[in-house]
């Protein structure tokens, strides 16, 4: 049967790693080093790519402890069967080519020449569907194939066939997650946590050295498939927890790259003498959400009416440094199907926002609530810019901010009116957002809003048998244009992905999914 997609741990923390990005540090305190000479890494020399990174690798097990500085460290160990590129195009990756059956029922991939595990092991059709299955049978999993599969076989060892009881356009995506990484079958006679503890797999890296409270170390996978990558020998994740410092190790080549930087230090960083930024459209949208459950807010007139008085490029002016986009839909552009081209929103007209008021069931206005997680910057001046848009209107809206964890337990309970928050795509399809955002029986009850249009849900589940192509694309740009009018929540901007480098570091590959790719990285 088809499984449910639970509330995913990398959607949580790659989109609390964006907002971080996005907030204004306060203090610019400074550090001293050396320089590094022209032409070397921080390391001194051309062949070690130093990246620092804002929190330690704690678990590299794909299926289960995916928070975003976890992730994007099992990327660099393990590679799925197809992948995507910087614009979110799937592309193949372990198999050489891959055909989906006239009736979307059965998926064949047929595995490059030549593959090998780290070890220098054979990498065979047998360990992609111990893979796929230990993926399915994960109690845990974080992101789990969510297609009602019906079996995983291997004809032969180059060939590997997924069956499905029903088709489901978006399995080639999730596919393409690292989640859905292989392995060597049996764990390559280990246990489980005997093997993630020093994994073994096709990706362009090794672990090396590993704290984990502190850095890790890769090497380069000499049995790595695509020849002569990756460039460097070694790549090491230091952690360095302090904005500042990072930016000023980055300044003085202590370090070669930031994952990510702060928006305010951009400007300097992408004039600077030594250093560069690197950027990519994201599948993030940072969104005000109403709670429809609550009396002010199930009135579509009341949420309209915010949506006019607000002008939603103010908000992103103001928190973004140039590096967003305003949101009009809640698919980010760099998602196919994204109508933030020809979607017309609901959107800054005060004159349109007090006649939807007037047709409300408050024309007189009231009271009600914002609420934010606390010590985010970004999030508390959008919120100052509703409330004061609100004001016109005669809305009152008072901000409360609590702690990460009241946040999060409040609004899974729909213990709020309003609440900023943001949405990230686990995978490049518009299902992984609409899905989770207008299905009323999911696991998040439409992203905690209890949102519910039966007309949406009927589309956004013809949608996902549909195959690619027009009628699959119409069917979005009508479930985006039913949100845009209907506002259960507010879209306001996609950050861009930005990463600071060194300006003698060349090749690197930055991701929608806020991950990069290192193989063609060359230093000097």
């Amino acid at each position: 049967m088809k499984k449910t997609r639970t509330f995913s741990a990398l959607r949580t923390a790659l989109t609390a790693a964006t907002a971080a990005v996005l907030a204004i540090s306060l203090a610019a305190c400074s550090q001293t080093g050396g320089s590094t000479t022209a032409g070397t890494s921080a390391s001194g020399d051309q062949t070690t790519f130093t990246y620092a990174r804002s929190a330690a690798v704690t678990s590299l097990n794909l299926w289960t402890e995916i928070t975003s500085n976890n992730a994007f460290a099992i990327d660099k160990i393990f590679e799925p069967l197809v992948s995507f590129d910087k614009n979110g195009k799937i592309i193949d990756w372990l198999a050489k080519s891959h055909k989906i059956s006239d009736d979307g029922l059965t998926y064949t991939f047929t595995l490059r020449d030549g593959l090998k595990f780290s070890n220098g092991k054979n990498v065979t059709a047998e360990d992609a569907v111990f893979s796929i299955e230990q993926h399915q049978a994960e109690k845990d999993a974080a992101l789990p194939l969510t297609a009602d599969i019906a079996s995983v076989t291997a004809p032969d060892d180059k060939t590997v066939e997924i069956k499905l009881n029903s088709p489901y356009t978006p399995l080639l995506a999730e596919l393409a997650n690292f989640s859905n990484g292989i392995v060597p079958k049996d764990f390559g006679g280990k246990s489980e946590d005997d093997f993630f503890a020093n994994p073994v797999g096709t990706g362009p890296f090794v672990v090396s050295k590993w704290d984990k409270s502190g850095d890790l170390t890769f090497t380069k996978n000499e049995n790595y498939w695509q020849k002569g990558k990756p460039g460097i020998t070694k790549l090491v994740y230091k952690l360095v927890e302090d904005g500042t410092q990072a930016v000023n190790q980055l300044k003085t080549g202590q370090v070669d790259g930031i994952e990510d930087p702060a928006l305010e230090n951009l400007d300097e960083l992408e004039n600077g003498n030594d250093t560069k930024v690197e950027t990519a459209g994201s599948w993030v949208t940072h969104t005000f959400f109403f709670n429809t459950a609550d009396e002010h807010f199930s009135d579509v007139h009341v949420r309209r009416a915010l949506a006019y008085a607000l002008n939603r490029s103010d908000v992103t002016k103001a928190v973004s440094f140039g590096h967003a986009d305003t949101a009009k839909t809640v698919l980010p552009k760099a998602i196919e199907y994204s109508t933030q081209d020809s979607i017309k929103p609901v959107d800054n007209d005060l004159a349109k926002a007090k006649e939807e008021l007037s047709q409300s069931k408050y024309p007189s206005g009231f009271d009600a609530k914002i609420l934010l997680a606390s010590g985010n910057n970004a999030y508390s001046q959008a919120a100052q810019l509703l409330q004061s848009a609100a004001a016109k209107i005669g809305v009152k809206l008072e901000i409360e901010s609590v702690d990460i964890a009241t946040f999060r337990s409040r609004f899974k309970a729909f213990d709020y009116q309003i609440m900023i928050n943001s949405a990230q795509a686990d995978y490049p399809d518009a299902d992984s957002i609409i899905d989770f955002q207008a299905d009323p029986d999911g696991f998040s009850k439409s992203y905690w809003t209890s949102y519910s249009n039966p007309e949406v849900t009927a589309e956004l589940k013809k949608a996902q048998v549909t195959p690619d192509g027009d009628e699959r694309a119409a069917l979005y740009e009508k479930i985006q244009q039913t949100l845009a009018d209907e506002v259960p929540y507010i879209p306001l901007y996609s950050p861009q992905i930005v990463k600071a480098v060194r300006k003698n570091v060349t090749g690197l590959e930055v991701l929608p999914n806020n991950s990069v790719r290192f193989q063609d990285v060359k230093i000097g």
